[in-house]
């Protein structure tokens, strides 16, 4: 049974004439009435009862045309359905992020996402990057937004770009005043501070015990949170140092405020990327919101 012959056969029916429905479908009728044969002959039934004067459906006719029918009817929904999502006019794309980087890179890249394809739904999943890639890896996001180095070899990606790490220090520390002057400051210079940093299981305490290490020392680990924020304002309140992404430094904040230094040369960063399982089919949505995603980070990176 082929689509077509459901066609010619809701075309005969609505006509209840051979000759006017070939000539609706743009084909012979005798191609038309060949269809017919054929498909009667697979089913084992007659679906019109045909004389001289008039075309009339049978019983098992009628049922036929009504489930043929509903059947068009779906396959005509599923073109549309999948015309909106190629054309973006529909879809949904489940998102994974990192909450310090979604917290403070989301808020700019979503509204423009939105601008340009409304009808797309994003689902957003907060986690740890560790968790992050279990969910990625297991298809449970279409996408998650993470640093590298990944630890799961089942992840392909695709860099956003480079992310410039600061050192953020209590006002009251003698490093603070380098800020309005330029100075900047070599990891090495902190193997005595006391450090806050964020718990074990996100990707940005792995990156900072890293550096420290490669700057010769141990980092003095005093507080770890779960929040970057909070980090941040143990920092500001005097209990330690520690080393912030850029995106978050230069994001506004109301209090407990500390103050951001230039680390020297060679600057350390970080490599944003968006994950997603290898061989995994990306939707257009999922295509156009990484797009938006670069170009966010690319402006961000610029100012």
């Amino acid at each position: 049974m082929e689509l077509r012959q459901l066609q010619y056969t809701l075309q005969i029916a609505a006509e209840r004439n051979f000759s006017r429905a070939a000539d609706k479908l743009h084909i012979a009728q005798p191609s038309l009435s060949q269809q017919l044969s054929k498909l009667e002959k697979e089913l084992g039934v007659l679906l019109f009862q045909r004389n001289t004067s008039s075309v009339e459906l049978t019983y098992a006719g009628e049922k036929f045309v009504d489930q043929a029918q509903a059947i068009i009817d779906a396959v005509e929904l599923l073109r549309q359905e999948m015309s909106d999502i190629s054309q973006l006019r529909t879809g949904r794309v489940v998102v994974g992020s990192m909450p310090i980087t979604g917290a403070h890179l989301l808020p700019h890249v979503l509204p423009v996402f939105k601008s340009k394809y409304s009808e797309v739904e994003i689902a957003l999943l907060e986690d740890s990057s560790m968790n992050l890639e279990k969910l990625t890896a297991s298809g449970q996001t279409d996408l998650s937004l993470l640093s590298l180095p990944l630890e799961i070899p089942a992840l392909a990606y695709e860099v956003l770009g480079e992310e410039r790490i600061d050192l953020a220090v209590p006002p009251e520390h003698p490093l603070a005043a380098r800020s309005a002057l330029g100075i900047r400051t070599s990891l090495a210079e902190l193997k005595d501070e006391p450090f806050i940093v964020l718990k074990e299981g996100q990707g940005f305490r792995k990156l900072t015990v890293e550096l420290c290490r490669e700057a010769g020392f141990e980092p003095r680990i005093v507080f770890e949170s779960n929040n970057m924020e909070t980090v941040q304002s143990l920092v500001a309140t005097g209990m330690g140092v520690t080393l912030v992404p850029h995106f978050i430094a230069r994001a506004p904040r109301s209090e407990f405020v500390p103050v951001y230094l230039l680390l020297a040369d060679p600057v350390p960063s970080r490599t944003l990327v968006v994950a997603y399982r290898r061989g995994r089919y990306l939707s257009r949505a999922a295509e156009a919101f990484i797009e938006t995603f670069k170009a966010t980070v690319a402006g961000l990176a610029d100012e």
